[in-house]
Order: C-alpha cells, then structure tokens, then sequence
C-alpha cells in the first residue's frame, strides 16, 4: 500500500490531482486508515497507469471513467489501441522534427505542410472511441454511469447474470427459467446504462461470440460456453418479442 503522497512521488501526478480523481469516483483509494489517510495498492496503481495512457491520448476524465468501468472493458485491447495512437503521434513527430531540421539545415522552406496533417491520428482515435459505442446508447451510458451509483454496481449485477446463466447452460435455450434470466439482463442493461431495445439486445447478443472481449469475460463469469448460450438465448427472446 502507498499513501498519496508516495503516489505522487511515484508517477509525478500532484496530490490535487489524485484528490480530485477521488472526488469523481476515476480512482478511489484501496483503502482510508482511520486518521484518514488514502491508500493506493497495486490495482489501484494499475488503474491509474490506465488513465494516465487515456490522458496521453487527450481522452476527457469522464470519457475514461466510463471506459475502464464499462461491463466488458478489456485492458490488452485498449492498449493494443493506445499503442497504436502514440506510435502514430511518435511518427507525426518525427516528420514534424525532420521538416524543421530541413528548413534549418537548408535556410529555405519547401512549402511542405503534410507532416501537419491530423487526419490519420483523429481517424484512428476515432475508431478507438468508436469501439466502445460512441452511439446515442453509448452517451446515455455516459450520463447514467457519471454517478458513483452507476457501472461498478451494474457491472456486478451482469456479472451476476452471466453467472446464473452459466449455471443453466445445461437446459434448452428457450426454457422458461433461461428466458427469464435473459429478461432479467436486458432490465440491468436498460436501468443502469442505455435503453435496450430488442433491436440493440440482439446485437449485442451477437457480439457475445463475435467479440473475443465479451466472450471471454462471459466464460469467466459463467464457465466455458456460457457466452454462446447467452447468445443463442438472447436471440429467442428477441425473436419471441417480435412474434
């Protein structure tokens, strides 16, 4: 465990930095002693080390927030996608040092402008966002998950159903006792993050398998297979809805 001071010392944030991530619920201390002290340990450490990453990248603190407390959130491929964001700005870079060292070198301009040029960053860092559903849904999540009520419980309540449904995976999809878990997850989903419509229930559904992030935070949650079945059971029940 390491005081906030030592935090500070550690990784060169301020200590009113590391008050305020407290005070909006981005990285809460591990641990207060009694005479009030904040405690960080190892996770909480990694967890700021996340953060900062997403702060390299311009990333909003609320933006981050919802990003590291999102149901499914998978750190190696945020960081697949952070490493690629800063080799691009590292390339950007060099051109940029490369065209001033020319026009030191030379004394004249050769009117060369595209080492400027953003489009691919801000492209790719769309595409970033974009893998975490910078949708209408997606905002909606924002402003349901910006209270401290808001993802940590969530995410333990989908848990929660995963698990159940990976204790049921035995039975027939379309099962009464399987539909009303499914049922059960699409009423977490709507209250605590974005209005799921059997439309977005499906894909989602769908995404279970297609994603290996889903998938594998499914399996762990449930046991192997439980994301599939998930799957297959959010499918009837939408299509039961439909009927």
């Amino acid at each position: 465990m390491k005081t906030v001071k030592e935090v500070s010392e550690l990784t060169g944030v301020s200590v009113r930095t590391l008050h305020h991530y407290h005070a909006i619920g981005l990285l809460v201390p591990s641990r207060t002693t009694a005479a009030g002290y904040r405690l960080y340990d190892n996770a909480a450490l990694a967890r700021l080390q996340s953060i900062l990453l997403f702060r390299e990248l311009d990333f909003p603190l609320r933006e981050i927030k919802t990003i590291l407390d999102a149901p499914g959130f998978d750190q190696r491929a945020a960081l697949t996608q952070q490493i690629r964001l800063l080799e691009l700005r590292r390339d950007r870079l060099e051109q940029i040092i490369a065209l001033a060292r020319e026009i030191l070198e030379t004394g004249e301009s050769n009117m060369e402008f595209t080492a400027f040029d953003t489009k691919k960053i801000e492209a790719y860092a769309q595409e970033a966002k974009d893998r975490w559903g910078e949708t209408a849904a997606y905002q909606e999540f924002c402003e349901k998950a910006e209270g401290d009520a808001g993802s940590s419980q969530a995410g333990r309540l989908i848990m929660e159903c995963c698990q159940k449904l990976g204790r049921v995976k035995d039975l027939p999809p379309e099962d009464p006792a399987v539909q009303s878990l499914v049922a059960r997850l699409q009423e977490v989903i709507s209250h605590h993050f974005y209005n799921c419509t059997p439309e977005i229930f499906q894909s989602l559904g769908l995404m279970y398998t297609a994603d290996p992030r889903f998938q594998e935070n499914i399996d762990k949650a449930g046991g192997p297979g439980t994301a599939a079945f998930a799957q297959n059971a959010i499918l009837i029940y939408c299509k039961k809805g439909e009927a």
